[in-house]
């Protein structure tokens, strides 16, 4: 690993956090600074999570808190998806949500794989 471009969660996590972007521009405008705001930032946590984390690994212990901090953000992600979802029907959005499930389970194995494995 060279870089945290060859994490398989950080590159799904970017790539999320583009299509939730996009899809949040489709809120109604009132939505826009509100509920479109938090999903945004929610949303890009993750992957800053992750690469702060990486920045860090030297120190395992710091690692593995931003990676809890990068899970935490993707379930304030989906919690804010299952409201927009409720609210607003968005047909993306279940897909979104299944993505997010899947990501959140590689973040957790990531997890215990640094927890097991890593060397500090």
């Amino acid at each position: 690993m060279k870089s945290y471009r060859d994490l398989d969660i950080y590159n799904l996590a970017f790539q999320y956090a583009i299509q939730v972007h996009k899809l949040s521009l489709k809120l109604p405008k009132f939505e826009l600074y509100e509920q479109g705001s938090q999903l945004r930032r929610s949303s890009k946590s993750i992957k800053d999570n992750i690469v702060e984390g990486y920045g860090r690994r030297v120190y395992k212990q710091e690692f593995i808190k931003f990676l809890i901090y990068a899970h935490a953000s993707l379930l304030e992600c989906l919690s804010q998806l299952e409201m927009i979802d409720e609210l607003y029907g968005m047909e993306e959005i279940t897909e979104l949500r299944n993505k997010y499930d899947l990501l959140g389970g590689k973040i957790y194995s990531f997890q215990r794989y640094v927890e097991n494995n890593w060397k500090s």
